[in-house]
């Protein structure tokens, strides 16, 4: 699709296609998927920089309804384990998913801050659950440095924050899969992975099987940020109940978003991802918005969990006139 026709495709929706449904925050303070402390504090540094009230100013009703916790901890993993801390990060999630259902369900649009990204396995999970009742199909934007689609049998290091894209599609743990009482909650034709660089060989394996569609930094660097997110856009969009979308911090290059335990050079720069932002809120669509793994203990002055209320904001409709 050409820049003018997008321009039009839009235009043709209104002046402000995206809808002021009321806004509820919910924060997973969850790190059992990463095991790295820090990214933990990510739903309180977006607080403190001021999210609620950032988005009551475009004009949205806001309610902050509070954190799902993980609970205490049972026990260390075993470094051996091929699924540290399941039961934590299953139970999680599954709170996580009626929670976001109960939301969406309630008419609202539900901003989900991480926390580690194996909490989209339940945040994503609750959207289609919601979808799931109205017959309706969920579309999708990742954005992420990595895969996360790992499973146990592919997994280098255990940490489920690896899996979770994996999960949704119906490759894993039972425990995982069947979050929300179905699987596959996604169909891999509506998913769209925007930010790639880091891929594990078995992930790369099972990309390749499913035919989801990847945007890497390679074809992002070639084709530029505009024409690839307009062609992400347009996958996510044929869930005839609109798309979520999920952003991991690590999709960020390092330079602007040093706050994250998975760094890896060459990812987004600042106004790319703004841009990939502000293009979901034109088109409208996105029925749900996660931004995971800010870890508080490497970031410089709070500066990616104010990269990440930004973001948020952009994907709401914030612009610069």
């Amino acid at each position: 699709m050409s820049d003018s026709s997008f321009t039009e495709k839009i235009a043709a929706r209104g002046a402000d296609p995206t809808p002021r449904k009321p806004v509820s925050i919910l924060g997973v303070p969850l790190r059992y998927g990463a095991e790295m402390v820090g990214v933990e504090l990510g739903p309180a540094v977006m607080r403190m920089a001021g999210l609620e009230s950032r988005i009551a100013q475009l004009g949205y009703e806001v309610q902050d309804r509070g954190d799902v916790f993980s609970g205490r901890l049972e026990q260390p993993a075993n470094p051996q384990d091929k699924l540290k801390y399941l039961h934590e990060i299953s139970s999680t999630c599954e709170q996580l998913c009626s929670r976001v259902k109960n939301s969406l369900d309630g008419g609202e649009l539900p901003i989900i801050l991480g926390g580690d990204h194996s909490i989209a396995i339940g945040s994503i999970a609750g959207v289609a659950s919601h979808c799931r009742e109205k017959n309706q199909s969920l579309g999708l934007i990742w954005f992420d440095a990595h895969a996360d689609m790992n499973t146990p049998e592919t997994t280098p290091s255990g940490h489920i924050h690896g899996m979770p894209l994996a999960a949704l599609l119906g490759y894993g743990a039972k425990e995982l899969i069947e979050v929300g009482g179905f699987s596959p909650k996604l169909d891999a034709k509506l998913c769209a992975h925007v930010g790639a660089r880091d891929i594990d060989p078995g992930e790369r394996e099972l990309v390749r099987r499913l035919g989801i569609r990847f945007f890497t930094m390679r074809e992002i660097d070639e084709r530029g940020m505009s024409v690839c997110m307009e062609e992400a856009i347009a996958i996510a969009s044929q869930g005839s109940a609109g798309y979520a979308v999920t952003f991991d911090v690590d999709a960020l290059d390092p330079g602007d978003a040093p706050g994250s335990g998975t760094l890896v050079r060459g990812g987004l720069t600042y106004r790319e991802a703004h841009l990939a932002m502000e293009k979901i809120a034109e088109a409208g669509g996105m029925i749900s918005l996660e931004v995971v793994e800010i870890n508080a203990a490497l970031d410089v002055n709070n500066k990616t969990g104010q990269l990440g209320v930004e973001l948020i904001l952009s994907g709401l409709g914030k612009t610069i006139l």
